[in-house]
């Protein structure tokens, strides 16, 4: 049975183990589940059910695959190690969104109507924006990932991210050009949430400041991106500011390239997933990179660490977006813990991450109560060498304070 949009909250029934799920024995933490024992103190130890809605394949899958280790991670550290708390265990579930928000939705219904109380995942802003409401119509939690989309925040009261927003981008980027004051930037993205949201965000922050903001938007299905370069290097800006991701990044640094884009204006881009470095080739060093996140940044903080030793032992590699999941992880558990491992009642689970501090994998962070907004250090980054040699190195490091976006109005 599936849920739809409108569909009114069945009654609390005890949960038992679902054959169809995609179960991770690595997965455990905290847990009740709805009308058990545990709620007054029994010695009922009913697994609690969380519902993975993410990319495993599609144009953002590499992303996926780092969200998912992340999570793993942090699900094993916030557990500090025993994959289980109070007894209760966590039993995953994981549902291939591909990047299609209507893949996505359909997943959701389905795994709420098999009473999972806990979404998370997200790799996408369409994704993202699609699954919030559906969670908050039926009084769900959840927790979108790597989406960058500022709309997610303030969405709704039963949605999280674990991850930046575009807002949080930008005053990165803002900080490489100090005075914003007649001052011409464009952006060049795609056309589709993550890029719109991003012209959006800079034209708030750098356009309030006084700069003239124009686009260059590529449709998502585009190869052939000579022509947006093109188009970005005869817009003559101060400032190019390149919002992208998935598989196309290549084409589109090699396009670049080939305009000679790099000698005619100062380029500003995110610094994507490892495997991208070696694509900007000598450029790389004229580049000014702000980054959310890459392996070191933040200096060897304890979940770092963890995060990092307990991905390496499974043999991968931390990357851009795995601190994502890590720290999805973590508010997860958080959440449980405070109710005494039920899931019975998600405001509940709401209440305990509205304002809550903890020590995430790139220091101290922060959920603010009033819109769900993940308050959280971003740092500046130079690459030194070229191809397999090209090494990051954080030379900047913008406190949580710095790059915080505006408090939203809660939509829902």
């Amino acid at each position: 049975m599936s849920v739809t949009d409108a569909t009114p909250r069945r009654p609390v029934r005890k949960l038992a183990a679902l054959a169809a799920c995609v179960l991770l024995a690595s997965a455990c933490a905290k847990a009740g589940t709805a009308g058990t024992t545990a709620e007054a103190g029994g010695g009922d130890k009913s697994p609690v059910k969380v519902g993975l809605v993410y990319s495993k394949t599609g144009p953002l899958a590499a992303y996926g695959k780092q969200y998912l280790e992340g999570f793993k991670a942090g699900l094993s550290y916030a557990t500090k190690g025993t994959n289980a708390v109070d007894g209760h265990p966590v039993e995953i579930a994981e549902q291939d969104d591909a990047g299609d928000p209507a893949k996505a939705v359909s997943a959701a219904k389905d795994l709420i109507g098999k009473n999972y109380k806990i979404l998370a995942g997200s790799t996408a802003s369409g994704v993202a924006l699609q699954v919030g409401p559906i969670a908050a119509q039926n009084k769900v939690l959840f927790i979108s990932g790597p989406a960058a989309a500022d709309k997610v925040t303030g969405l709704n009261k039963y949605t999280f991210r674990s991850g930046r927003q575009s807002y949080q981008d930008t005053k990165a980027a803002a900080s490489f050009i100090g005075d914003a004051k007649g001052k011409k930037v464009t952006v060049l993205a795609q056309d589709n949430a993550f890029g719109q949201a991003n012209v959006a965000a800079v034209k708030d922050v750098l356009g309030s400041a006084g700069a003239t903001v124009e686009a260059v938007l590529a449709p998502p299905s585009a190869t052939d991106l000579t022509p947006f370069a093109t188009q970005a290097k005869a817009a003559k800006p101060d400032l190019l500011f390149v919002a992208w991701a998935g598989d196309t990044a290549s084409a589109l640094w090699t396009s670049l390239n080939q305009q000679d884009v790099f000698s005619a204006t100062k380029v500003v881009t995110g610094l994507d997933v490892a495997a991208s470095y070696p694509l900007f080739g000598p450029a790389a060093e004229k580049i000014d990179f702000l980054n959310h996140y890459f392996s070191g940044a933040a200096g060897g903080t304890e979940a770092e660490l963890a995060m990092n030793d307990f991905v390496t032992k499974n043999g991968s590699k931390s990357d851009l977006f795995t601190p994502d999941g890590f720290t999805a992880a973590q508010m997860v558990v958080h959440a449980l813990e405070t109710n005494k491992g039920s899931d019975a009642d998600t405001d509940a689970l709401v209440k305990a991450l509205e304002g809550w501090s903890f020590d995430g994998v790139k220091g101290k962070l922060t959920v603010r109560a009033e819109d769900h907004a993940l308050l959280q250090p971003m740092f500046q980054v130079k690459l030194a060498g070229t191809g397999a040699d090209a090494k990051p190195t954080a030379e900047k490091v913008l406190s949580a304070e710095q790059v915080a976006p505006p408090v939203a109005k809660m939509a829902g």
